[in-house]
């Protein structure tokens, strides 16, 4: 049988089945699969608002809101109780959960009776909803020849918003879209389905003749489209999708597009987005790498991780000198209020969307309102937070790693041989930092073992550490012998990496001026220790940015089979520490940076020194 008749039979077969009407997601589906699928929906539909199903190769509820989001499909979720409740029952439990709100909390001039309904009591189970569904509930009903319960594969079930009323005089009433696809299919049922793409009938007589829903077209005049036949080859190293493959320099040629970028990217941070920072992360992580300035939006569309999106964006930026998006998030209140939480040392982006939804505003308000409520180290972010946001410039940073080096080699049994890497932003060429990062090791096994307390307290007592705000010892306490890794199952140790560190609070004690009190700021360091055998992991870990960071760790699990942190590379077949520092000898590497190569080398990674590991 050829393919032809194929498609016929398994047409034929999935009309039998009552589907509800269908709209297909497109991510994570190739072109032969969409095709496929196409062809045995019968009740498809290329519009995503007559869908009373969405069904997709996705199996979170974060990359649905995402997909929902960018097809512009406004929803608000159902309640799981709700959802498995009959309609009475959700109507009462509705009633029953929602307070009661005073006639006057309701303006009645502007409020629609829907509107008035669901704040009394909550949306209505009448309502339309749509659900998205996995796709093997289409493929499984398929093969059991009927349709299956739904429960077990919906990833997520909203109700439509109510779209704002039009004023304009309406035309005359059509037949709905599900007649329509019933009458089509009767129509249909005895004759074979045409090659040509498939189109439906909208609510308002639009055809969809194609999906997925295509992007706004990039305009193009004559001399871009010139340049478009001339545009340089793209380098080799960015056909992969790992940026630790990729030589990414501090400064690169768009630069200017990249900061609007990254503005949107913290906008997505600040909200929750974490699919949109991760696409976000990625693009700017290729764009960063790519050599040439951009001239056309055709030219950042062929780029890997960019796509149709982000070329759209650089048009405006061409055209405008800015990105609409970015200025909206840079005047949005909500947002400030937000990063200005984030920027408190000790808070992460879940608990400054919890001070903002307390109805915080500002410090005064956490101070006010929660102070006994924060953590030591966030009390201490709040207190520092001015002095936190000052940038630290390189020879500052060089006089705090080398204070922190001669105390480790005062304290050291012997009285020397600690050698030190200045790591982070300074190490990767930036004129000033936000923090201070230094990995100390020793070649003697025996004089790393528990010293980050005997250093810190030495620091101390010289007055130069001022605060302690994290102290770690699990390297100390297993006795400096690297963890296997036993899976990816949360367990304790589990993270970054599993040194021993010390994170605190430096202030230089020493000033010349008249003032009474320490004129000095206040800076964030971090010390790390790390055993002689990883080290060269503890500074590659420690220096690249983080999108680097994130890609070298998947680049080790898909295409080496290993586990990679700054405390060493474990296998994921037997969990046993691998060696990638000795040199084939069995000896240790002569130096720190050394070592970092050898890591490379082992990971069969070209050689990327820290100005190009500039990723963001």
């Amino acid at each position: 049988m050829n393919s032809e008749g194929r498609s016929r039979k398994r047409s034929a077969s999935s009309m039998t089945l009552s589907f509800p009407i269908i709209y297909l997601l497109s991510a994570n589906l190739g072109s032969k699969e969409l095709q496929d699928l196409e062809e045995q929906i019968p009740t498809l539909t290329y519009d995503i608002n007559e869908a009373e199903v969405i069904l997709g190769k996705v199996f979170r509820k974060e990359r649905v809101l995402f997909e929902l989001r960018k097809l512009k499909l406004a929803t608000e979720e159902v309640d799981p109780l709700e959802r498995a409740a009959s309609p009475s029952q959700a109507r009462k439990r509705a009633k029953l959960l929602t307070p009661a709100l005073a006639s006057s909390d309701i303006d009645s001039d502007t409020a629609s009776e829907a509107e008035v309904q669901r704040r009394l009591v909550g949306p209505t189970p009448t309502e339309p909803t749509v659900k998205v569904v996995k796709l093997p509930w289409f493929t499984e009903s398929l093969k059991a020849g009927e349709l299956l319960p739904m429960d077990d594969y919906v990833i997520y079930e909203g109700r439509k918003a109510p779209k704002t009323p039009v004023k304009a005089p309406q035309p005359p009433p059509t037949e709905k879209a599900a007649d329509i696809m019933k009458r089509a299919l009767a129509d249909a049922s005895g004759s074979p389905r045409s090659s040509r793409p498939r189109s439906s009938q909208g609510r308002r007589g639009e055809a969809y003749v194609s999906h997925p829903v295509r992007p706004a077209l990039l305009r193009q005049t004559t001399s871009e489209h010139e340049i478009d036949t001339q545009l340089p080859p793209i380098p080799d190293y960015l056909h992969t999708t790992y940026s630790c493959q990729r030589p990414t320099p501090v400064h690169p040629p768009n630069e200017a597009f990249i900061e609007e970028l990254t503005k949107i990217r913290r906008a997505r941070t600040l909200t929750g987005d974490k699919i949109g920072v991760r696409a976000y992360s990625s693009a700017i992580a290729t764009i960063a790498a790519y050599p040439y300035t951009f001239r056309t939006a055709q030219e950042v569309a062929r780029l890997p991780g960019c796509g149709s999106k982000i070329a759209l964006l650089f048009q405006e930026f061409k055209d405008t000198g800015q990105i609409q998006e970015a200025r909206q998030d840079e005047s949005d209140p909500r947002l400030a209020t937000l990063q200005l939480f984030y920027d408190i040392w000790g808070v992460a982006e879940t608990t400054a969307r919890d001070f903002y939804n307390r109805g915080w505003r500002d410090l005064d308000d956490v101070v006010e309102y929660g102070w006994d409520a924060l953590t030591r180290v966030q009390q201490i972010g709040v207190k520092y937070y001015d002095e936190f946001q000052l940038k630290i410039p390189r020879a500052e940073v060089e006089r705090i790693a080398s204070t922190v080096l001669a105390h480790a080699n005062k304290v050291a049994k012997g009285g020397a041989g600690f050698e030190m890497v200045i790591v982070g932003g300074y190490r990767r060429g930036k004129r000033e930092s936000g923090d201070v990062d230094v990995v100390l090791s020793h070649r003697d096994e025996a004089a790393t073992l528990g010293f980050v307390e005997a250093l810190v307290v030495s620091l101390e007592r010289a007055g130069y550490v001022t605060h302690t705000l994290s102290l770690a010892t699990t390297n100390s306490e297993r006795g400096q012998v690297p963890v296997a890794w036993k899976g990816d199952a949360k367990k304790a140790g589990a993270g970054f990496d599993t040194l021993d560190k010390a994170l605190v609070v430096w202030q230089d004690p020493a000033w010349t001026t008249g003032e009474a009190r320490n004129p000095n700021p206040h800076r964030r360091v971090d010390i790390i220790i790390s055993p002689w055998k990883t080290a060269g992991c503890a500074v590659l870990g420690w220096t690249s940015g983080t999108t680097f960071q994130r890609d070298l760790r998947r680049f080790c699990k898909k295409e080496r089979r290993l586990k990679f942190d700054s405390s060493g590379v474990r296998s994921r077949v037997d969990g046993s520490w691998v060696d990638l520092e000795s040199g084939p000898d069995g000896k240790p590497a002569p130096d720190m940076l050394t070592a970092e190569r050898r890591v490379f080398a082992g990971l069969g990674l070209e050689w990327r020194p820290p100005e190009e590991r500039c990723t963001g």
